[in-house]
């Protein structure tokens, strides 16, 4: 179905490759010069934020508004509470969400956005600070703004130069650099992130050993005096997804492993005498462990780097408390030891 624009059947890979440059090239140019000079109020708008009671109101039309929903979410994951106005929503009653205590961030690059405008008086009868991000110095908005954060008038990218691009990567590396500035003054740190991501790869990864790992009950667990033979008669009927045994001393502490590939090599040798010899005398001793407490993210460098099936969580005493096995943090990409 024709959507009503032409198609263009001559322009060759090399042109649309010099174009994507272009687009890139555009962009990249707008954001150095933004960081090379960037807005006289953007120190007393990380404060204000920083000082924030509420909650910081991050509003904006069309792909603005996009761009400040994804810095709504930033502010949000990274310390500092943070909702997105919908401006059309907000005149039909979503103002009620503004409090006196907050701080809205407004972005527009024309900063005449009517939708926006129209929150401006609102804003101004709570007494709520208004910190525009914007292209244009002279506009309604920056009129009506406690602060500004005006980054100039510049030419939107592609052969048309229309589509908001350019425009909107500088309010997104503005958003940015205000979030994550002010994370750094609020002293956010990992544990800090990881409370507010505890899903997927990036949640595994800054979640400690001890929320990721198979705990002591779920783990295959033996005295050095008790002999292979009947250590596996005993673990027979048990789960035994991880493939090894922790092997402990009369105090409880771990002093060994033996798995089923080490069981294997026995078989293969055809030493089934040694099955009736107590383990310790064909375990892996002093295996390499990791504390209880540690970052997920280390287990898994360790894992990496050593090559490794599994690792038994110790705690300060090293006794078992747990194991993680190699299955469990297949989702997490091993950190390059390089």
């Amino acid at each position: 179905m024709s959507l009503g624009y032409a198609r263009s059947s001559d322009l060759s890979p090399f042109e649309q490759l010099r174009l994507a440059t272009d687009v890139i090239r555009c962009e990249a140019d707008a954001l150095q010069r933004l960081s090379s000079n960037l807005p006289d109020d953007f120190l007393d708008a990380a404060d204000s934020i920083f000082n924030c009671t509420g909650s910081v109101i991050v509003t904006g039309m069309g792909k603005a508004g996009w761009i400040g929903q994804k810095i709504s979410a930033s502010f949000a994951s990274t310390g500092t509470c943070s909702h997105f106005l919908h401006p059309a929503e907000a005149i039909h009653g979503d103002l009620g969400r503004v409090n006196p205590n907050d701080v809205v961030l407004t972005f527009s690059n024309s900063g005449e956005t009517d939708e926006i405008l129209k929150l401006l008086p609102t804003f101004h009868k709570l007494s709520v600070p208004v910190i525009a991000v914007t292209g244009r110095e002279n506009s309604t908005l920056v009129q009506n703004s406690e602060l500004v954060l005006c980054y100039g008038k510049t030419p939107e990218a592609g052969h048309l130069g229309l589509a908001p691009s350019t425009s909107t990567a500088l309010m997104l590396a503005m958003g940015d650099a205000l979030a994550l500035v002010v994370s750094r003054l609020k002293k956010f740190q990992p544990n800090d992130f990881a409370r507010f991501h505890p899903g997927g790869s990036l949640g595994k990864r800054l979640s400690s050993v001890d929320e990721i790992m198979r705990p002591l009950d779920q783990c295959r667990v033996c005295t050095e005096t008790e002999t292979v033979r009947d250590v596996y008669i005993r673990a027979g009927g048990k789960d035994r997804r991880a493939g090894v045994l922790l092997v402990t001393g009369a105090s409880g502490v771990l002093t060994g492993l033996f798995t089923d590939s080490d069981l294997a090599r026995l078989l293969e040798r055809q030493q089934e005498n040694q099955f009736d010899l107590p383990i310790k005398d064909v375990m892996t001793q002093t295996p390499v462990t990791i504390e209880s407490g540690q970052k997920t993210s280390l287990a898994v460098e360790t894992l990496a780097c050593r090559n490794l099936s599994e690792i038994p969580v110790v705690d300060k005493s090293g006794q078992p408390v747990g194991l993680i096995d190699i299955t469990d943090v297949l989702s997490i990409a091993p950190i390059d030891p390089s």
